[in-house]
């Protein structure tokens, strides 16, 4: 009887190590063959724009091409399930924001994927401001005087946004709660319509990222009032932040992290938050990230995860305040 169940444990630990072998094998030749980044916006934004950097220079670290796919659509949770349905085997991974990993959790209802069970947290990479402008026909040179005037003529400015529980959306919903002000709200189907009518000054205002709106400000046809980060931009040094204002509550602006499927192996997360970190250490990438107003946010897959989980919190606290929800 003794030897029968020796018998039967070598053939089993025969077996899982026939299992194991291959697999041990793949993750110490990863990458063997190109990958893919899905980004979920489309091309020529600001997520598109970190993602295209940061493939070019991590394909180079890993030795093999990194092709980036462009998944837009409902507010990014389109390209967002895309990655979480993805095998998890590193070959394909995806652009996490604040929108597919905080603001969507928050508001809308029927989102196809989880931000927090269905993928695993690679590293944050970078955070780009995002900017408060006004039309300039607006008779406000700050934000204080724009809110002098808001306060005086409750729902007479507008607000652009790229659609109804957009993360532009909440992001102005949760200031005027924080300021105590009313605009009205004209929602878009996307944020190059929303821009097009700021410029046309059919709408009072909007909030996007900098990089989009750095050549409109530069042409004076909007004006800043405001910006979204951690500290002042570099570009637009006179720009206060909300947190200088006397909003902290805003947050501290948007970033763009890499995630992969929930179950990707955690040899092939640390390889990829390797190379991820090695970029960010490249002069060429470092001039080129400052050239979209960028900030490297390179951390640990914990610590991204739990900014993942910050975001949805706080974008939840805002939903349920302005009662912004997508069912």
């Amino acid at each position: 009887m003794a030897l029968r169940r020796t018998l039967l444990s070598s053939l089993a630990a025969c077996a899982a190590g026939a299992v194991l072998a291959p697999l041990a094998h793949a993750q110490a030749d990863y990458p063997n063959r190109p990958l893919r980044l899905i980004v979920p916006f489309g091309a020529g934004g600001s997520t598109d724009m970190v993602a295209r950097l940061l493939a070019d220079k991590m394909g180079q670290v890993l030795g093999k091409p990194i092709v980036v796919e462009n998944r837009g659509g409902a507010g990014g949770s389109i390209g967002a399930d895309a990655i979480a349905k993805a095998a998890p085997d590193g070959y394909t991974i995806g652009m996490a924001t604040v929108s597919t990993h905080g603001a969507n959790p928050a508001i809308m209802a029927k989102l196809p994927y989880s931000a927090t069970k269905d993928f695993a947290p690679i590293t944050n990479v970078m955070s780009v401001p995002s900017v408060f402008v006004v039309h300039s026909s607006v008779p406000a040179k700050t934000m204080p005087e724009f809110i002098a005037l808001a306060k005086a003529s409750p729902g007479k400015y507008t607000f652009a946004s790229p659609g109804t529980g957009s993360l532009g959306h909440a992001n102005i919903e949760n200031f005027m709660n924080l300021a105590g002000i009313d605009l009205l709200h004209i929602p878009y189907k996307g944020a190059g319509q929303a821009i097009n009518d700021a410029l046309a000054g059919q709408v009072s205002a909007m909030t996007d990222n900098l990089p989009s709106t750095l050549p409109h400000i530069k042409s004076g046809k909007l004006r800043p009032l405001a910006v979204l980060a951690l500290k002042r931009s570099e570009v637009l040094p006179d720009v206060p932040t909300y947190a200088e204002l006397g909003y902290p509550g805003m947050g501290d602006g948007g970033w763009f992290g890499l995630v992969a499927p929930a179950g990707t192996p955690p040899a092939i997360i640390a390889k990829l938050n390797a190379a991820a970190h090695k970029v960010m250490a490249m002069p060429d990438y470092l001039e080129k990230q400052k050239g979209i107003s960028g900030e490297s946010m390179g951390n640990t897959p914990a610590e991204f995860g739990k900014q993942i989980t910050a975001a949805i919190d706080r974008y939840t606290a805002v939903a349920k305040r302005a009662n912004i929800r997508i069912d």
